[in-house]
């Protein structure tokens, strides 16, 4: 893998990154939780380029300005439909998608929450496990992100993911003392 995958407790809109990943709706519309936080705190200029952007499918990504943010990109992951609830192929699409712009823009590092385990009502767990997933697979093909930071609110949420990342690691070592 080149690049790396690390957990931060903490407030996503604080991050100092190329490019952090808000958890969207199709739509565009920066409503309730992350998307809420980033419209607070970005100002109006990201929910004008959204709405200039118009809504996209379920499962795509685009991406704006970081308005008043410490980054210079948020991408808007649609991890579900206004109103509507987020399910893994839609999670596990969207996060790929926003990888790959963050890539195709030059960045390097990029921040992520636990897109649809809040509002979209995906179990942390699997939310957890489908965007760990995501992460490995992008960094270990043709990318120029050198980590991706999981921002995670909340030190439950923190504990959910610190969990399936040992396990990915443990699972990891175990299978490389089988092939030896």
């Amino acid at each position: 893998m080149s690049g790396r995958i690390t957990l931060v407790e903490g407030d996503l809109t604080e991050q100092a990154v190329d490019a952090i990943v808000n958890a969207a709706n199709s739509d565009l519309r920066l409503g309730a939780g992350v998307a809420g936080a980033i419209r607070e705190k970005g100002g109006p200029s990201i929910q004008a380029e959204c709405d200039a952007h118009g809504p996209i499918r379920v499962g795509e990504a685009a991406v704006t300005g970081a308005g008043d943010l410490p980054a210079r990109y948020v991408i808007h992951a649609a991890g579900m439909s206004p109103g509507g609830r987020a399910d893994e192929d839609s999670v596990r699409s969207a996060a790929r998608h926003s990888f790959a712009l963050a890539s195709e823009r030059g960045c390097t590092v990029i921040a992520v929450p636990a897109i649809g385990a809040g509002i979209g009502g995906l179990p942390p767990q699997r939310c957890a496990e489908v965007l760990l997933e995501e992460a490995r697979a992008h960094l270990n093909g043709d990318t120029g992100l050198k980590e991706i930071r999981f921002v995670l609110f909340g030190e439950p949420m923190y504990r959910v993911f610190e969990s399936v990342k040992d396990a990915i690691a443990v699972r990891e070592q175990m299978d490389r003392m089988r092939r030896r």
